[in-house]
């Protein structure tokens, strides 16, 4: 049946059709530019939506007109009930993709083809196992990197995210690139966000332009081909002569893509955050719990959206001491 309700729109006209939710705030790993240093507090699991919420609050946004979702967390795949939510929403008309450190993924390969998942984005930010554990503070990098090596078998199409923080990580994006020689594989490099507790200054970026030129200075420039973006793409995408797979660069901070920008965020807890980094939040779990209709507060809470990094207009840090937003773990990635 053919859509005929009104598109979600915001008052700059730009479409939303891209729906992230975020299953969990948990996660296996403790990567520190995501969870703070001490955690997150816990909460009750009746402040969360359930996977039966997930999945009808889902189809309200499918009616919507929403043609995409992508699950994330934490990590989505601890959540309790996960093989189903998936199956079910794998039944929606939708895209359907996966956000997760693939520390579990291997348990989960067969769920994924039933659902119609093609796209699994794994986040892994050093080819170094000392330095990944460091990162992740935990010791999962050899499963991690046979469960990348599992999708890519099983023929899905894998992005990995690698945040980019400097003096930490920002000699390896060569060696990233490198991969991509002979694996069919996406490396998006993000740019270093702000977000609650997660220490960030200017001074630990490292900017789009600066991981061009890394690239440059490896491969030379004239082999360094830029190749066509999807629309709506957050990534500019590029590709090394001659490689089979693909790099690309997430610049929310130094070059942001908010003129394009057609995604919605869902929180665990059932909230809308129209911007990653918007400072306001629109409840739908408990308008949906009351059976009020939530289709009136996606509406208001997407035409309300701002121009451009939820008001940010630049990220003095004057401005990240008293921005009032998550964690990204709380958020979902």
């Amino acid at each position: 049946m053919i859509n005929s309700k009104p598109a979600i729109v915001d008052r700059f006209g730009r479409t939303h059709d891209y729906l992230r939710i975020s299953l969990t705030e948990r996660c296996n790993l403790r990567c520190f530019y995501c969870m703070p240093e001490e955690g997150i507090q816990l909460r009750d699991k009746s402040e969360f939506m359930s996977s039966e919420e997930v999945i009808a609050i889902a189809k309200t946004f499918v009616d919507m007109g929403i043609k995409k979702i992508r699950l994330t967390g934490g990590e989505p795949l601890i959540k309790k009930d996960v093989k189903n939510l998936l199956l079910e929403l794998g039944k929606l008309p939708v895209e359907l993709g996966l956000t997760t450190n693939a520390v579990l993924v291997d348990k989960f390969i067969d769920v994924f083809k039933e659902a119609g998942i093609k796209a699994v984005n794994v986040s892994l930010d050093s080819l170094d196992e000392e330095r990944f554990n460091q990162i992740s503070r935990r010791n999962y990098f050899q499963r991690i990197k046979s469960n990348i090596e599992l999708l890519i078998k099983h023929g899905f199409n894998v992005k990995i995210n690698v945040v980019v923080i400097r003096d930490l990580n920002e000699h390896e994006i060569p060696d990233f690139i490198q991969w991509t020689k002979n694996q069919p594989v996406h490396v998006r490099f993000i740019e270093f966000m702000p977000f609650d507790g997660n220490k960030w200054d200017w001074n630990k970026k490292v900017s789009f332009k600066e991981m061009l030129q890394i690239a440059a200075m490896r491969f030379g420039e004239n082999r360094v081909l830029k190749i066509a973006d999807k629309k709506n793409d957050t990534t500019r995408s590029y590709q090394i002569e001659n490689f089979k797979g693909t790099f690309g660069i997430i610049s929310s901070v130094t070059n942001p893509f908010c003129d394009s920008c057609n995604r919605i965020r869902l929180t665990a807890d059932g909230k809308i955050k129209n911007c990653l980094f918007s400072q306001t939040e629109t409840d739908l779990l408990q308008a949906f719990r009351e059976k009020k209709s939530i289709e009136p507060l996606i509406r208001n809470a997407i035409f309300d959206k701002k121009k451009e990094r939820g008001g940010a207009v630049d990220f003095e840090n004057d401005f990240i001491k008293s921005m009032q937003n998550r964690s990204m773990v709380s958020i979902g990635g």
